[in-house]
């Protein structure tokens, strides 16, 4: 695990060296395949080291962030055109790379908090130093005012647990059980408010809006996925409480899954819509990690990988349009089917894996999710059906809304798809529509 690591570290003086932009993105792809090549053990962790180790979970979650890095450099090649301090650009996405790489591999819980908080720094700077409005400097302090609050009970519950077991080590955390609602409350808000859950979801929406792609990207497909990591690693010691808590959590989720998938068909912003889908989706995860089945957990693995991927896509999209109009707006972004019809087969594809169609690994988590709150309680079915069914329509809506209609008087000519963008979509698709045919390999990781 430690080569990983050191690869990265090495490639930040490369990032300072001219016309090496696109050798940065091929050397996290040669990262990419070295990962893949590792040795996997499905049942247990492997490459185990002193302070880094992986199992399922991690694998799958180290992979999706240096894809995604690599397609993140693919998508912003804006920067490298205009020269907008492209070094930098560079070196925070190598940064942010290394966060998320040691979050996803550490077995200490304090290195854990460590870098699930430091992950925040590129983050933040990926917004305010690319954004495009000047809104993002209010977006940037939601992101860090909400993230920050719920933090430090996270520390101090940790140093509670190091405490009482006299030991940090994650698997050791599976021989306690706390039934306390302080420590319950302190260990997994910080997670809910990551994920994020309804009530504390206004800085996502705020964030994606004014980030660049690359920071769209990275927020929708990594930094969602820490809190789901995160309540999947620190579930384990509050088992008893979570049993009595879980109602609570599973409500909000549902109630506020179907009440958001209704907010996105009151948006006028493209990226707005798709974060706000975000939300719905990961509501579906939280509800199913809450469950404390083997179904919940298994999903809630699945969508997580699925959602990334497919999430991360119609940013992709989002971005093209925007490049081409120069504005985000459904108002404006209609009738593109008759300017670029190859994209459009593009967004189809993209919005049909976002409302769950098979054969994407959306379908299959929301299958095990559905599994398991319906198990859990058959009245959920209630809101899993209105939030299944919302999630469809807002896509077609998004769809029908951008492609269909009469185009806008005021454009002019412009280029369709160049190959770079649709090397790019490819990348995001295959993996989310060809990984089902390995799906056993997670059936059997709990």
């Amino acid at each position: 695990m430690m080569k990983i690591f050191f690869f990265m570290l090495f490639m930040i003086p490369l990032c300072f060296k001219k016309n090496i932009f696109w050798m940065v993105q091929m050397m996290l792809l040669l990262l990419m395949m070295l990962f893949m090549n590792m040795n996997v053990n499905i049942m247990n962790f492997f490459n185990l080291s002193y302070m880094l180790s992986c199992d399922i979970i991690s694998y799958g979650l180290i992979s999706l962030s240096i894809w995604i890095g690599v397609l993140m450099i693919m998508a912003s090649e804006g920067l490298y055109k205009n020269k907008y301090y492209e070094n930098f650009f560079l070196l925070n996405i190598i940064l942010l790379m290394i966060m998320l790489y040691l979050t996803f591999s550490v077995t200490n819980m304090f290195l854990f908090y460590l870098f699930f908080e430091s992950s925040l720094i590129p983050t933040l700077l990926l917004i305010l130093g690319w954004g495009y409005q000047p809104e993002r400097i209010q977006a940037g302090m939601y992101l860090l005012f909400y993230t920050l609050f719920v933090s430090l009970p996270l520390l101090l519950g940790i140093f509670y647990l190091y405490n009482k077991m006299n030991c940090m080590m994650m698997y050791f955390l599976k021989f306690y059980d706390f039934n306390m609602m302080l420590l319950y409350l302190s260990l997994i808000m910080a997670f809910l408010v990551k994920m994020p859950m309804y009530f504390v979801h206004l800085w996502l929406p705020k964030a994606h809006v004014e980030a660049p792609v690359s920071g769209s990207m990275i927020l929708a497909a990594i930094m969602l996925k820490l809190g789901g990591y995160g309540l999947l690693r620190l579930l384990i010691v509050l088992e008893k409480i979570n049993m009595k808590m879980n109602l609570i959590w599973i409500i909000i989720s549902l109630v506020g899954g179907l009440y958001i998938s209704l907010k996105c068909f009151c948006q006028v912003d493209i990226k707005s819509l798709i974060a706000y889908s975000s939300v719905a989706h990961m509501s579906i995860v939280i509800g199913g990690i809450m469950t404390m089945n083997y179904w919940g957990f298994l999903g809630a693995y699945i969508l997580m990988i699925g959602h990334g991927l497919c999430s991360s896509g119609m940013f992709c999209l989002s971005n093209i349009n925007y490049e081409r109009l120069g504005s985000r707006s459904l108002f404006l972004n209609k009738g593109m089917m008759n300017f670029m019809p190859s994209m459009s087969l593009w967004w189809f594809l993209f919005l049909s894996s976002n409302m769950a169609a098979p054969p994407s690994l959306n379908l299959m988590g929301e299958i095990s999710l559905i599994n398991s709150l319906v198990s859990w309680s058959w009245l959920s079915m209630l809101f899993l059906m209105g939030i299944s069914f919302f999630s469809a329509g807002y896509s077609l809506y998004l769809y029908s809304y951008t492609q269909h209609g009469k185009y806008n008087l005021g454009l002019y000519s412009f280029y369709s798809g160049v190959s770079r963008e649709y090397l790019m979509l490819i990348l995001h698709w295959l993996p989310l529509n060809m990984l089902v045919l390995k799906i056993d390999y997670v059936m059997i990781w709990f």
